[in-house]
């Protein structure tokens, strides 16, 4: 694993839920050539099918074909993720090892707790990384990030923007079909909500994103912060 600063650190409460929510976006700057990491705060041991060990396996998979180059878990409690120091110190240290430009997280708004619970501790994380006296693994250096935004899992909302993923949708879909013990119903599977047409509806809500600002598919984000723009509002 290097320690080479990433363009963008996207983090999830579980493996797949950075795919859900910007899979097409992350394959759509990884071609651009960014370099882009995913931390997945849980190994998702609660998760009602599939074990660990083959999540692991399905994440590094679904990492290849979005072209993510850093993917690490920080093996904290599935269900568990309180707002505790130790977890935010655990969470700055990344920032602080590979120093991203932006950083994702799942937005606040969600059914499932522990998706609300990630966006809280990254976004105390986020402000902790880039205070010069806040201590960290090995003394690490101070890094402040430039935006924070927030991406959707299980929630439908009006998005503050949308990123189009038209090119690359195929490789979200692609990725989500790599969580097997997720997404497909077997005869063994545990009936979750994720078995039933899950990718499907994901699919549909990313064809709406996209018809409402004139693509085929987009994935919309939340912001805390005003967009600023770098073009005219002509477009020019």
């Amino acid at each position: 694993m290097s320690d080479k600063p990433l363009h963008i650190l996207a983090f999830g409460a579980h493996a797949d839920d950075v795919e859900i929510g910007m899979g097409g976006s992350i394959a759509k700057f990884a071609a651009n050539g960014k370099r882009i990491g995913i931390c997945d705060l849980t190994d998702a041991d609660l998760s009602s099918n599939g074990t660990i060990e083959l999540r692991k396996q399905e994440a590094k998979k679904a990492a290849e074909i979005l072209g993510v180059t850093e993917r690490m878990s920080l093996g904290l409690p599935d269900r568990g993720l309180l707002l505790r120091e130790e977890f935010i110190r655990e969470i700055a240290s990344v920032i602080r090892r590979f120093k991203p430009q932006i950083v994702f997280a799942p937005y606040f708004e969600d059914r499932h707790p522990d998706h609300g619970n990630c966006a809280r501790l990254v976004e105390e994380a986020v402000f902790s990384a880039g205070i010069r006296k806040y201590q960290t693994e090995n003394y690490q250096e101070a890094h402040k990030v430039s935006r924070v935004y927030f991406y959707m899992i299980n929630g439908f909302h009006k998005p503050d923007f949308t990123i189009d993923i038209s090119n690359t949708m195929e490789h979200k879909i692609a990725a989500l079909n790599a969580y097997k013990s997720q997404f497909e119903q077997t005869e063994n599977s545990v009936q979750t909500p994720l078995v039933n047409g899950y990718i499907e509806s994901v699919e549909a809500r990313e064809r709406l994103f996209g018809q409402q600002v004139g693509v085929n598919f987009a994935e919309g984000f939340k912001t805390k912060v005003p967009i600023l723009l770098e073009r005219d509002l002509m477009g020019e």
